[in-house]
């Protein structure tokens, strides 16, 4: 019989690398503290768009976002066909604004270097902006447009990826509080805040914010907080033509607004730290409103409808934790993707997966070393 393997959380992460698991023949138990995709997961814009993201340089981090967007086409498909569940996935493209002479060149820049990497994008400016982007401001000088960006309606997603888990035959248990590993001797077995106790052979990370809690169990350095992202959503009735008010996903350098199939314009993020708690504040969504009438002026006298709050995991140096423990390669990391959880879900599970079957990682990953803060005291397990 195939080993059993436990995955520590239930969020975005956790069931693409169970869905991953079992397509490859895995028994998998998914154990969450609350709900699937309660936390960072359902609370996402669900923007998968790495060029428009990372805009410093092509570092490693960059290009595992950029694989794990072009796994997106594939990867979506099949989380549809297992589910029987449909969600909106719009290869919308992308606008990344600029208001000034500096910031121009800042874009072409960056262009440079994206194209070396595939991207087809180009500054566009003046009239031919606007046809893209009717509602735009008019101070917007330029914008560079990257096509093969998309996005997502991320609720749906986690929706669909938690009945494909089921359907794929994944053990999930949620409303379980906290849970710790028990024992890590010839097996693992992680206990309930209840007391139940789960047994396997392998345990997979993905505890997203809380990975922290496990530094001194693993023996090793896990620098990830809880950094609350806000974010609001306004309503935006089509046009006669049935043209939307947006057309792409618009960035500028406070964040985004990307419109939506069920006529909603997100805004996002702000963010702060504030522990876990994950309570919406006028402040922070204030800060919102002040800067996206500068990108769409007719949001100034709009009211966001909706207004919601996530808890997203940073680490130290705001790479991902993926790969197995040093010396000990029955326990898994895939946790720490602040941001970009919907995004690097295909990559990452593919990964995870590629871990469990005891397959090296390619150099690229060693950026990514659960083992790379260092070691401290660990727990002994009798």
């Amino acid at each position: 019989m195939s080993e059993r393997i436990l995955i520590m959380g239930g969020g975005v992460i956790g069931l693409s690398c169970a869905l991953e698991l079992a397509r490859r023949g895995r028994r998998v138990t998914v154990l969450e503290a609350n709900r699937c995709g309660g936390q960072a997961s359902g609370a996402a814009a669900g923007m998968l768009a790495p060029f428009s993201e990372n805009t410093d340089g092509p570092d490693a981090f960059f290009q595992l976002c950029l694989r794990s967007l072009r796994l997106y086409p594939e990867w979506q498909a099949e989380v549809k066909r297992l589910s029987g569940l449909d969600f909106e996935y719009t290869n919308s493209g992308s606008l990344y604004v600029a208001y000034h002479e500096a910031d121009m060149l800042a874009l072409q820049g960056r262009l440079l270097w994206q194209r070396q990497y595939g991207s087809t994008g180009r500054i566009v400016e003046g009239d031919e902006l606007f046809k893209l982007e009717p509602l735009l401001s008019r101070n917007a000088l330029a914008a560079l447009h990257t096509p093969e960006e998309s996005h997502l309606y991320a609720p749906d997603y986690v929706r669909a990826l938690e009945q494909a888990c089921r359907n794929a035959g994944v053990d999930i248990a949620e409303r379980l509080g906290k849970v710790t590993v028990a024992e890590r001797g010839n097996g693992i077995s992680l206990r309930a805040a209840d007391g139940r106790r789960f047994e396997g052979d392998r345990l997979l990370v993905c505890s997203g914010a809380w990975a922290g809690e496990l530094s001194e169990t693993f023996g090793i350095r896990i620098p990830v907080y809880p950094i609350r992202g806000q974010i609001c959503a306004y309503e935006a009735d089509r046009a006669p033509t049935g043209a939307r008010l947006v057309e792409h996903m618009v960035f500028c350098s406070q964040g985004y607004v990307v419109a939506k199939e069920n006529n909603t314009l997100v805004c996002g993020a702000s963010e702060d730290v504030a522990g876990f708690d994950s309570t919406v504040t006028e402040k922070g969504i204030e800060r919102l409103r002040k800067w996206n009438k500068r990108l769409f002026p007719f949001l100034e006298s709009r009211e966001p409808f909706h207004r919601w709050a996530g808890l997203r995991p940073s680490t130290q140096d705001g790479f991902p934790l993926i790969g197995p423990l040093e010396g000990d390669e029955r326990v898994i990391f895939a946790a720490g993707h602040y941001r970009n959880g919907i995004l690097l879900s295909p990559v990452t599970a593919k990964l995870a997966a590629d871990c469990a079957e005891g397959k090296r990682l390619e150099p690229l990953y060693e950026a990514f070393s659960p083992d790379r803060f260092g070691r401290r005291a660990s727990v002994h397990f009798s």
